[in-house]
């Protein structure tokens, strides 16, 4: 009898993080390594469902929360959108869960949120996935500058800032750069599209593009942190990428040398919604066996 692929099943779940009912999809042995997964903007977790199926057959427990504004999760009235508060909720999810040690997948918001917690708590990561997730001055496009640079109290620049959540604004984060746009799913805007739409979710969506700035000032810190941290790096990147260009995912390998990476011509910020079947491989073989020897291309 011929065995196939080991698909998992998902279990869909939340738990009580500091006044926020933190929604998350896990997969894979409870007793295995942990592959904490974070997400991006205007995403959720919902992005990695087709990743979790694809390692299903990875000797890894994988899990992906929603953050505070984003997905299934429930935040109480006055919640401050700021990346630090979503630092925090995250960094207590992994206590409620108990996640002592864990491989990091950061994705774009997952950047800055994972990259906060490594900071806080070096002790817990043990190698470290980056797609299309930025850490270095070079690595933002002129359009991410211009974005940056917006101030609340600027006229127009809420519009700007919220015509990210249009229809047409979120499907150009999908669909920018990429070579073959019937290669995207339309099931991921549209969820996101619905979320973003719920009560209150676009406020905070603005909050936290406001406050991305903030970011920007980490960047020193992040890097030491990665010089020091000794861990294994796998760099996935999307090389056309309307806001992080494949200069940051290339800044990587100043503070990490031995890391793998991987530029994918074709691909856009959502990498994985156009190359799934040649990043989930690099993946798998990085989590079982540690990057390849020395950054390559792809």
């Amino acid at each position: 009898m011929t065995v196939g692929p080991r698909i998992p099943s998902p279990r869909h779940r939340t738990v009580e993080v500091d006044g926020v009912t933190v929604a998350y999809r896990e997969s894979g042995p409870a007793d295995a390594p942990v592959l904490l997964l974070l997400h991006g903007f205007p995403t959720s977790s919902h992005q990695f469902t087709r990743l979790m199926d694809a390692l299903g057959d990875v000797p890894h427990r994988l899990i992906a929360p929603d953050y505070p504004g984003f997905g299934r999760t429930e935040t109480p009235p006055g919640f401050s959108y700021t990346f630090d508060r979503l630092a925090d909720i995250v960094e207590g999810f992994t206590d409620a869960l108990g996640l002592d040690r864990f491989a990091l997948y950061a994705f774009d918001f997952g950047a800055p949120v994972g990259l906060r917690i490594a900071v806080r708590r070096p002790e817990r990561i043990t190698a470290l996935i980056v797609q299309n997730g930025n850490a270095y001055e070079e690595g933002l496009s002129d359009a991410a500058r211009e974005l940056t640079a917006l101030r609340r109290d600027v006229p127009g620049a809420e519009d700007t800032v919220r015509s990210l959540f249009t229809p047409e604004g979120v499907r150009s984060q999908y669909e920018t750069g990429v070579a073959d746009p019937s290669l995207i799913p339309p099931d991921g805007p549209t969820l996101d599209l619905h979320y973003l739409g719920l009560p209150g979710r676009a406020d905070a969506q603005a909050d936290l593009a406001f406050d991305y700035a903030s970011n920007l000032g980490h960047y020193p810190t992040w890097q030491a942190w990665l010089r020091s941290a000794g861990i294994p790096v796998l760099v996935l990147w999307g090389a056309g990428d309307p806001f992080f260009t494949p200069a940051g995912a290339k800044a990587y390998l100043r503070d990490a040398p031995d890391a793998e990476l991987h530029l994918f011509d074709g691909a856009g910020h959502f990498a994985l919604e156009t190359h799934l079947p040649q990043i989930a491989p690099l993946i798998r073989r990085f989590l079982v066996s540690g990057p390849s020897r020395g950054p390559e291309g792809a």
